[in-house]
């Protein structure tokens, strides 16, 4: 079953990162102003980086598409 694409402001697709994105998600996290949603897209579920956004304040939601493909809504608290 599909899940719509969800709509943010900011967009940060990993797939396209040679190598660890950590480094490339933290910059982006931390431009990211108050009031704008970051859409992470990733070829899977990166549970790992749930904890650090708990830490860090903020709220995600994620969401696939059924093909591999992940969507992941990050804004602040």
């Amino acid at each position: 079953m599909a899940t719509e694409r969800p709509e943010a402001g900011r967009h940060l697709d990993v797939r396209d990162i040679d190598g660890e994105p950590f480094g490339d998600i933290m910059a982006e996290l931390e431009a990211l102003p108050d009031d704008e949603t970051l859409l992470l897209i990733n070829s899977f579920e990166p549970e790992p980086l749930y904890e650090v956004l708990e830490e860090r304040s903020f709220q995600y939601e994620t969401t696939s598409d059924g093909a591999d493909v992940w969507y992941i809504e990050i804004r602040h608290e």
